[in-house]
């Protein structure tokens, strides 16, 4: 950057708050890092008295950022105010969608044989002999420079990265490689490079971010792995329960193609990415101290209990072989019965929906059994640059074409949701201002734009357009109007579109009779109502809402007897098994849950 416009240009500020109960973690701050190394701009992060390179992996975790904190970033030169603007925005998706690892509740104990108690990672049973986790370094001749592996390496986890972009763990592997590039770009050889690991590894035991360390191991493998050293897990040829310290991430793939039946780690963290890959594989495993096991002895692992019994009886070996069959079963049941309908045990249908943030999970909620989708969030449209008409239309097609019933939310941006073409005023509590259908009074064009887009790509079919943040019977009459203006210029046939609102502010349950003389449809949106019910902001770090309190389902049941036109909800509450019988006894018949939760939602509503 010139001299001039690094000292003599205005400085960009922003703060941001720290609102997810993981911090800002690893995975985060690899992504807000990558966007902030495409400006050219000085990119600062300010907390407690310390200013670092938001541009650096390394410095923005040293500043050891909790739920709670909040910091200063300021952007300095070409660029500085678009850059601020974006990596707000990133920000405050990525703290939407930080979900804190909660930890699994345990079921009772159903064994008469002494028990070890353990922490879990992911649920399932495992039987069989318990092997102590062994490898072996080798070194092939392999003529490679480090910078040639380090080079290779950063390719590799780009590859990797960009191969698995729709899962939701990818991001594990874009914070090793920026954590690689951090840490190697001004090494010269492996053994600097291993003294650099070793210390920051160092420096990481027994803080909060020790969870980390796996990632630092995991990067030297890589490296070595490039030079001609191999680490081998030697894993025997029959069926076992691994212990082990902890894993590298890069290992879960290889359990996975071996016969592994559960894994016992003593020392790692729900959060760690070994953690999170583990539960991603499937395979039933605790945190649990495995030192009075001895190599080879035949343990039970109940990973719903969280137990590790290390002499079970004949007995406990039947119950366990009993739960491990009942697991499997349905698991197995739910996923052959995806496509078929849900009924509860008095026969009533039903419906479960999907959903769904773009055109790739609209056709993954089609696979999983999904019977339509009851929210489309269309927020995926409009990131860092507006979507042109030709754009929105082509996205839309393409989920329009894969089922026939389809609710479209129009674009819900504001509150902890922005844009950084969006112009919108600073607001002192931003939940409470423009958002949602608001954005039809303030951006007229941009709603326009989006409206004739879903109009050009229905093509007469019938689908749902359903406005978000509703409060009064005259914004939805208007918005209405609105849309039907557009469809009207463009000469589009819009018959057989319905319009309906989400059921989010409080507002709305006071004025049932009077929307039900003029929309078509209702869709309770849970996540928002609740927030608003209680004056609660959900992503607030301290204040905490329970969301099974039985005001909740009263409203619920409230709006499902004064309504009289069709109502589903599509809220996180829609898919929690815990919440499921009471939605249903609520009067709801229609549920519309995530992609994940589709065939076991089905499945659960069939044994009600």
């Amino acid at each position: 950057m010139g001299f001039f416009s690094r000292f003599f240009s205005k400085p960009v500020y922003t703060t941001l708050s720290i609102t997810s109960g993981n911090g800002f973690h690893l995975r985060p701050v690899a992504q807000f890092v990558t966007l902030a190394k495409t400006f050219s701009c000085d990119i600062n992060a300010e907390f407690n008295q310390k200013t670092v390179n938001a541009k650096s992996i390394n410095t923005l975790l040293s500043l050891g950022l909790e739920q709670g904190n909040s910091f200063h970033l300021k952007a300095q030169g070409k660029g500085a105010k678009e850059a601020v603007e974006k990596l707000e925005t990133l920000f405050g998706k990525l703290m939407e969608e930080d979900k804190a690892v909660e930890t699994l509740s345990k079921e009772g104990s159903i064994y008469e044989g002494p028990a070890l108690d353990g922490e879990i990672i992911s649920r399932g049973i495992a039987v069989a002999a318990a092997y102590l986790y062994e490898a072996k370094e080798t070194k092939k001749e392999h003529h490679i420079t480090f910078q040639k592996a380090f080079i290779q390496s950063l390719d590799e986890l780009e590859t990797l990265y960009q191969r698995d972009t729709q899962d939701k763990n990818s991001g594990i592997y874009l914070a090793q490689k920026e954590l690689l590039s951090a840490l190697g770009e001004n090494v010269d050889s492996l053994e600097a490079f291993e003294k650099i690991i070793a210390k920051e590894s160092t420096q990481l035991a027994g803080s909060k971010m020790e969870a980390k360390i796996t990632d630092y191991k995991d990067i030297l493998q890589r490296i070595k792995k490039q030079m001609g050293f191999t680490i081998e897990m030697i894993l025997p040829g029959y069926p076992v329960i691994l212990m082990a310290k902890d894993l590298l991430p890069s290992q879960i793939e290889t359990l996975r193609q071996n016969q592994i039946k559960g894994v016992i780690l003593k020392e790692t963290t729900l959060t760690s990415h070994t953690a999170i890959l583990l539960r991603a594989s499937g395979i039933p495993s605790l945190i649990a101290d495995y030192s009075e096991i001895k190599n080879t002895d035949k343990i039970i692992l109940d990973a719903h209990s969280g137990l590790i019994v290390t002499n079970p009886t004949e007995k406990d070996l039947q119950q366990a072989e009993k739960r491990r069959i009942n697991d499997r079963e349905q698991r197995n049941i739910a996923a052959n019965r995806r496509f078929e309908q849900a009924r509860t045990q008095t026969q009533k249908q039903i419906r479960v929906l999907a959903n769904v943030t773009d055109v790739p999970s609209t056709k993954a909620a089609k696979e999983a059994g999904a019977e339509g989708i009851g929210l489309l969030r269309t927020e995926f449209l409009f990131k860092e640059n507006q979507p042109s008409h030709e754009m929105q239309t082509k996205a839309y097609e393409a989920i329009f074409s894969l089922f026939d019933d389809i609710t479209v939310r129009t674009l819900d941006v504001g509150g902890d949701k922005k844009l950084p073409y969006l112009s919108l005023p600073k607001e002192e509590n931003p939940f409470l201002g423009i958002r949602g259908i608001r954005l039809f009074r303030t951006h007229p064009q941009l709603i326009e734009e989006q409206l004739y887009a879903i109009f050009s790509a229905a093509k007469g079919k019938k689908i749902k357009i359903m406005f978000p943040m509703v409060s009064t019977v005259k914004e939805f009459s208007e918005a209405k109007a609105f849309a039907k203006k557009i469809a009207e210029k463009h000469a589009l046939d819009i018959s057989a579109v319905q319009f309906g609102i989400m059921i989010e502010v409080p507002s709305v349950l006071f004025m049932l009779p009077d929307f039900n003389r003029i929309v078509d449809f209702y869709s309770i949106g849970t996540n928002d109502l609740i927030q608003y019910l209680f004056a609660v902001e959900r992503t607030h770090p301290t204040l905490k809402v329970d969301i099974y309190a039985s005001v909740i389902f009263d409203v619920i049941e409230s709006i499902i007897a004064q309504a009289d036109k069709p109502v589903s909800i599509c809220g996180e509450l829609a898919g929690d098994p815990k919440a499921i019988s009471t939605l249903l006894t609520c009067g709801l018949e229609t549920l519309s849950v995530s992609t994940q939760s589709i065939a076991e939602t089905k499945e659960h509503i069939r044994h009600l």
